[in-house]
């Protein structure tokens, strides 16, 4: 059975950070219906003035951040000690956990294009260990298929096999289609399914999708994408929904309003940064 769209949201031009200009597409409104990605904001800018104030340190807890950079780089440093800098083509993947507080400095580039989603973690691994590591090009396999190629950025396709998560499976693929190329996915039935049109229209599951849109998939067997008259690259995300409750305030994200009160007093107490062991799950 194939896949068909159920749900479509064009981002806006909003900023972030310490003035970051950039396009939001998923939010606090589309929680449910892209279940376990809570946001995805997309950067496409050939103008440094948009993006080099860049992210000052700011806390985290209770999700992984994912960002893609298909041009530009992006500076980490976050509480555990990492500093890293990631470039054209590759991934920084980061289990805020328990609680991380991090900086993204975004310096200028001759072009500022890719994505960051936000996965939400399962209950009871929202207070796991934090981790941080990138995904450099090296590591991220590039397929050819009829009519353009595959990156694999993350999780699998076919009998390749990329970098995988440590708490919920994502198979993330950046697809490049030339004019009126297709490509045929196959999938699991019970998936959560999403695309985003990161460069120009695509044609996804029989139906014209603009520029900056994502797209959330019906259940099925399998996802048809076609590239537009231009060509197109399509982000295509795969996962498993949680299904459960969902409390967000900021950059926390957990499962009561209990929660989030707990995680906004430990940071002003200054006991943000903690073992999981210290936690236990408050549902009311």
């Amino acid at each position: 059975m194939q896949r068909t769209i159920t749900k479509k949201v064009t981002g806006f031009r909003t900023t972030d950070g310490a003035g970051v200009s950039l396009v939001r597409v998923l939010g606090n409104n589309t929680i449910s219906d892209f279940d376990p990605i809570l946001m995805l904001d997309s950067f496409d800018s050939t103008n440094p003035d948009d993006y080099t104030a860049g992210f000052p340190m700011h806390p985290h807890r209770g999700i992984e951040t994912v960002s893609y950079l298909y041009r530009g780089k992006m500076k980490h440093k976050d509480t555990l000690g990492n500093e890293d800098t990631i470039g054209d083509g590759e991934v920084q993947w980061m289990n805020a956990g328990s609680g991380i507080l991090h900086e993204e400095q975004v310096p200028a580039a001759e072009r500022l294009l890719g994505v960051q989603l936000w996965l939400n973690l399962p209950q009871d691994e929202k207070m796991s260990q934090p981790t941080y590591r990138s995904i450099s090009r090296n590591d991220i396999q590039e397929i050819q298929i009829d009519g353009g190629y595959l990156r694999l950025l993350s999780g699998n396709y076919k009998e390749y096999a990329g970098h995988q998560g440590d708490h919920l499976p994502l198979d993330y693929y950046d697809v490049h289609l030339d004019a009126g190329a297709e490509l045929t996915i196959d999938t699991q039935t019970d998936e959560s399914v999403m695309a985003f049109t990161l460069l120009g229209n695509a044609e996804i599951a029989g139906e014209e999708v603009v520029e900056k849109t994502a797209v959330k998939l019906s259940e099925g067997e399998s996802l048809t994408l076609k590239g537009s008259e231009s060509g197109s690259q399509i982000l295509v995300m795969k996962s498993r929904a949680l299904h459960e409750p969902v409390a967000w305030a900021g950059p926390i994200v957990m499962n009561s309003q209990g929660e989030l009160r707990q995680a906004f007093s430990d940071l002003q107490q200054g006991t943000f940064i903690k073992d999981s062991l210290d936690f236990q799950p408050d549902n009311n």
